[in-house]
């Protein structure tokens, strides 16, 4: 069973710059594709970014771009998400998710962590 374990979350200021990280254990010959979403209270899980494994083949949502760079280190196997010029409308959860296919759709997501909070304070 692939395992995921986000970490880095928190309380920041806006403007301010937090790193997320995403452990990947278990068989992951399945798991191509990291991506990360986001779940802000009373809305829909949110597509963030995606990132090939073994590419390093990148794709964002359009408001995400620029501010937020996702990552990857295969040594670790764990996958990182930057957030910089971070905003009070950040602030959800954070998900990283696998699976085998790039996509911004979340159901084309296998497996998925538990998620971390990060809170943008105005």
């Amino acid at each position: 069973q692939v395992q995921l374990v986000e970490s880095g979350g928190g309380l920041v200021q806006a403007g301010g710059s937090l790193r997320l990280s995403c452990a990947v254990s278990g068989p992951t010959f399945s798991t191509s594709i990291m991506g990360w979403f986001r779940q802000a209270p009373g809305k829909a899980r949110e597509f963030v970014a995606a990132i090939n494994w073994s590419t390093g083949r990148t794709l964002y949502a359009g408001s995400m771009k620029g501010r937020f760079t996702i990552s990857r280190d295969n040594t670790k196997n764990t996958v990182y998400l930057q957030m910089s010029s971070l905003e009070p409308e950040d602030t959800a959860v954070y998900y990283c998710a696998a699976g085998p296919s790039g996509s911004p759709r979340s159901d084309e997501y296998y497996y998925w962590g538990q998620g971390t909070q990060v809170t943008v304070s105005s």
